[in-house]
């Protein structure tokens, strides 16, 4: 499939996948959310990536044509715990494919949590049909940043 114009491949994240993966996290967390400080170094989110989220987990990575990884996803059960694109890839449909390639395989329902300052990922997410349920003051999270969960049902 293309997006922008260049060839992106949504597929199983494998090993090899988990460096530039934590990458994509590591410059999407930076630009996304600047004012959310991170309770992670870039160690242990490179770790976490490596250990438990590709092995573990359901992980999809967007491989662009280059073979680099544009984008990151992470389905756990009904939640949809991880999505991330790399900046430079955000405008151009990957995020709209990955909630796509979500909803295909999570035909029952998903839900997910994003930082309540993240306007864009609110109107992303209720683009695509998803109802903001609950909204907390971060108290459960590492980040201890307030938070809002959102749900999507057929």
């Amino acid at each position: 499939m293309s997006a922008g114009g260049r060839t992106v491949n949504l597929r199983r994240a494998l090993p090899a996948d988990a460096v530039p993966a934590a990458g994509v996290w590591l410059r999407s967390f930076a630009a996304a959310l600047p004012g959310v400080v991170r309770p992670r170094s870039d160690d242990e989110v490179h770790g976490f990536f490596r250990d438990v989220l590709v092995p573990l987990c359901e992980t999809w990575v967007a491989e662009a044509e280059d073979g680099g990884v544009a984008g990151v996803m992470v389905l756990e059960g009904e939640e949809l715990a991880q999505l991330y694109l790399a900046p430079e890839w955000r405008g151009r449909g990957l995020g709209d494919r990955f909630v796509a390639l979500a909803k295909r395989h999570r035909p029952e329902g998903l839900s997910l949590w994003t930082f309540q300052v993240n306007g864009p990922a609110h109107r992303f997410y209720e683009r695509h049909g998803f109802e903001a349920v609950e909204w907390t003051d971060g108290s459960r999270n590492e980040e201890r940043e307030p938070d809002v969960r959102f749900v999507w049902r057929p």
